[in-house]
Order: C-alpha cells, then structure tokens, then sequence
C-alpha cells in the first residue's frame, strides 16, 4: 500500500473540512451582525475580517502541529537511537491521527538498519575491543595500525603473512622491536612520526624504496610505505601504515648493480696497468717538441681518469646499496682538499676546452669528511659540468660559509640546463634525460651517488636549472665542530660511518 498517497489524502480531507468550517463561520457571522444588528455595514465587514483573520491563526496551528505529526514521530525515533544521549523517549506510533501506516513502516526500517549496524560493529570488535574498517579487515595491502606509543593495535592477515609472523605475534608490539626498516635517506618513518606528533594534527607522508630484514629465515623485502596519522582519534588509532611491496622490481635494480659491479671490478687491474703504462710513457715524451703526440698523450690520460672515475662510481653505488661503503669522517681542512679535487679533474676539462675557475671563501672552518668519498661528489658535479656545458667554456666552483654556520660548495655551468619537470627525478638511480641521454654518455648514477654520500655526511645536495642557462649544483657540510659528540671516535679526530649510517632506522634495538 502507498502510505504517501495515504496520507497525502488525509491531510487534503482535513484541510478541505477546515477551510469550509472557516468559511461557513465567517459567513454566518457576517449574516447574523447585518439581520440583527444596526452597526454600520462597513464596520461590521472590519469586525469580520478581524474574526476571520484570528480564526484562520487558530486554524493554521492546528493544522501544522496535525501535519508535523509523522515527521515529529520519525524524528523521536532517530534521536532515540542515537549513540549521543538525547533524552529523547521513543515514539507513540499508537497515539498518531495522521500517517500511522507510513511511520511505523519507516521507523521499522530505522530499527532494523541500527540493529545491524550493530552487529556489524559487534563482529568487527577484536579481542582488544578495537572497532576495525570492514576495509581495513580485506585490504589487500599488508595494513600495520599503530597507538600514540607506536604500539601495533591491528595488523590485517595480509600483513602477517608479508612481514611473516602471526597477528598474534604483531599486536601489542611496539613497531620498532618487530620491524627493523632501512630507508635510502635520512627522512625516515620515525623522524617524520616525532615531528608531526608535535606539530601536526593530521599528517600523510611516503617513502620509497625501504628495506625491511624480519628474521634470520625470511627474505629481504623491498617496498613503499605509506603512513597516515591523525592526532586524538577517539579509538587511539593514531597512525596507519600501508606498505607496497616491490621486492621483485628493486632486487632487479640492485642485482643489476651488483653484476656490473662484478663485471667492472675485472676492469681495475687492467686500468691501473694501462694508467701506469701511460704515466711512462707522458715521462718519456715530456721533452718531445711534437705538439701533436702530447695532445696525445693528454687525452689518452684524460680517457683513463674518466675511465677510473666510471669504475669508481659503479663500485661504490654497489657499495651504498649493500650498506657496505664505509665512511671515515676526519677534520680536514676544505680549501685543500677542493683544490686537490678539482686538479684532478681539470685535465678532463682542459681536454673539452673548458676552463675551471674556482673561489673558495677564506677562513673556512675544519669540515669532517671522508676525502675519497668527497673527492667523488666533487668530481662527479665537475664531469656532470663538464658535459652538459655545451658551447660554454667556463664552470665555476665556489665554495663559503652560509648564515646558518654550513659549508656550502656550488658548480655552476653556462649549457643545456635542464627542465623543472625533471629537477625531482635528478637523483635517483639509473635516471637520464631522455631528450640528450643519445647525445651525451653516462650511467644515471653518478647524482644518486653525490646524494647518498653528502647524506651520509650529514649535509643536503639541490640543483637550480634553467633551460638553455646553464645549471647549479650545490651541497653542503657540517664544520667539524658541530658533529654530534658522541660520533666521534679516536680522540674527536675521526668517525666512523656507512653510506646508511645516519639514516637507518635500527629499530630492532628500540625499546
């Protein structure tokens, strides 16, 4: 049966008897005043328009508290289910004149969809009383939900079965004695969790390329975490971590640097055999007038110095992706060790017709750095100059002392430049510029390279680009002095680090 249409007609029945009520009263009033009555006619036709006027008041509450009777009824019946206490009774369906069909049908539905509701909520309570997303329950993504303590509250069966414990095992453990995560830069999920617990209510971040070691018996897992936090939740599920796994994909990256690796190490006996031959050889020609034979003989260095520095980079990177590149972080004087860096690359750039200008500011502080290492960022930037200079023929190399007490070193060149929509992807992995990468050579790996190393120092690395302008690159270091005291070892002259080892989470060694 359409109660709508049912009480559609009620209403219109009431309305109809009401207004021919009216009108019958103010007729009969008015016929009345004029038969028995001597009072002017224009007065008693103002006596009847007030009458009819207070009547039709009378009239118009009636019928709005007649009319509002159902939604009043389904209105009690709302309240009273709510889950914040109103006071409010449930309704009289019984006592209704208008509409007692289509109320009790409607607020029969409203008892029977809060009754499930709340069998919903009954069966998604686990044994800590925690209300869990039906989502959350079948997410097919490993899903770890942590309290303000970073202790794991839920963790779904998905993430059981990736990280290799059981639920059981997972919750009510503090996240950092289950996961021990690595992560390929300083930005990790614990420094960002401590900052926005203090400063942010609700906070959303990621990160790429984590490792993650379990247990001695489960493989290394690669993956992207996602985490989401929010300050006060009333259920005290703070933070939400989702991980993406990519082992397959980025074994693949790190077994391909592994085998070139392999494959260059083979190259290092016959490079210093071949280098050695030809510093003979630049001894027994120095005196020679032939100015044909020494461009030779400059070259022929020149290509043995890039072919070193190439087998260096592949090594190392090797290195940072094994956590096997260590660091020996000593005071050192940074004007010295920049001139030695860029003299050895100058023969590089006087073989292109490039010239290298450097300025370093006086009076720098002792900076704590690994030489080698260092000499690597410096180079890498230089060569990287040196090829995208195009018809330039001047890089400049500037090193001061920034406002915030930083050693800030820049190479800047006047060539290609490159894009803003690439700038981002500069210092990852195996990155090139698709539209030079035929033109000019390089492996994509040298600026993952300068950033993992002027990570491990404690400094940043940036670039400022423009399109057909040229480049700059920078990056900075710590003074000495303002080492964290307790890195520092063998009489505060040396510390000892990895390529990770300021990154790295170490969770496993929480408490």
């Amino acid at each position: 049966m359409n109660h709508l249409e049912q009480i559609r007609k009620q209403i219109r029945k009431h309305l109809l008897l009401l207004v021919i009520v009216e009108n019958l009263v103010v007729i009969s009033f008015w016929w009345l005043a004029t038969q028995f009555s001597s009072i002017n006619p224009a007065i008693i036709a103002l006596i009847s328009t007030v009458f009819a006027s207070i009547l039709s008041s009378a009239i118009v509450f009636k019928v709005s508290d007649y009319v509002l009777q159902p939604l009043q009824a389904i209105w009690q019946a709302v309240l009273h289910l709510s889950p914040n206490d109103h006071g409010i009774a449930a309704p009289k369906i019984e006592n209704l004149s208008l509409g007692q069909e289509l109320v009790t049908s409607l607020t029969s539905q409203i008892y029977q969809l809060y009754d499930m509701a709340k069998e919903v909520v009954e069966v998604q309570k686990d044994d800590n009383g925690l209300s869990v997303n039906f989502v959350a329950q079948n997410l097919p993504l490993p899903l770890l939900i942590l309290d303000n303590t970073q202790t794991i509250i839920f963790a779904n069966e998905v993430a059981s079965k990736y990280i290799g414990t059981p639920i059981n095992e997972l919750v009510g453990k503090n996240i950092y004695m289950v996961l021990d995560m690595a992560f390929p830069s300083e930005d990790t999920f614990d420094s960002w969790l401590k900052k926005v617990q203090i400063t942010s209510a609700t906070a959303v971040n990621s990160w790429e390329r984590v490792r993650l070691n379990v247990r001695d018996n489960h493989p290394t897992l690669l993956f992207d975490l996602a985490a989401y936090y929010n300050r006060d939740n009333s259920e005290k599920m703070e933070t939400f971590v989702v991980l993406f796994d990519h082992t397959k994909q980025y074994s693949q990256d790190d077994q391909a640097v592994s085998f070139i690796a392999l494959s260059v190490h083979e190259l290092r006996t016959p490079l210093t055999m071949l280098r050695g031959y030809i510093e003979v050889f630049e001894e027994e020609f120095k005196d020679q007038p032939n100015p044909e034979m020494q461009d030779f003989m400059l070259k022929m260095k020149s290509s043995a110095e890039q072919l070193t520095a190439f087998v260096n980079n592949i090594l190392n990177v090797a290195r940072v992706d094994n956590d096997q590149l260590q660091l020996q972080l000593q005071e050192s004087d940074w004007q010295s060790v920049l001139c030695s860096a860029v003299d050895t690359i100058n023969l590089r750039a006087k073989v292109r017709g490039i010239s290298l200008e450097l300025n370093v500011a006086p009076d720098l502080p002792k900076v704590g750095v690994d030489s080698l290492s260092i000499r690597e960022v410096i180079n890498n930037l230089i060569d990287n100059a040196i090829k995208y200079s195009g018809n330039s023929k001047t890089i400049k190399i500037e090193s001061h002392l920034t406002q915030d007490g930083l050693i800030e070193t820049t190479v800047q060149d006047f060539g290609l430049g490159v894009s803003t929509s690439i700038v981002p992807n500069l210092f990852t992995k195996f990155y090139r510029d698709h539209r030079n990468r035929a033109q000019i050579g390089g492996t994509g790996l040298g600026l993952y390279l300068c950033k993992a190393i002027v990570t491990a120092h404690g400094g940043n690395i940036w670039i400022k680009s423009k399109e057909g302008e040229g480049s700059v690159f920078g990056f900075t270091l710590l003074p000495f002095a303002n080492l964290t005291e307790e890195l520092k070892l063998s009489g505060n002259k040396e510390i000892v680090r990895s390529a990770h080892g300021w990154i790295k989470n170490h969770s496993l060694y929480r408490r």
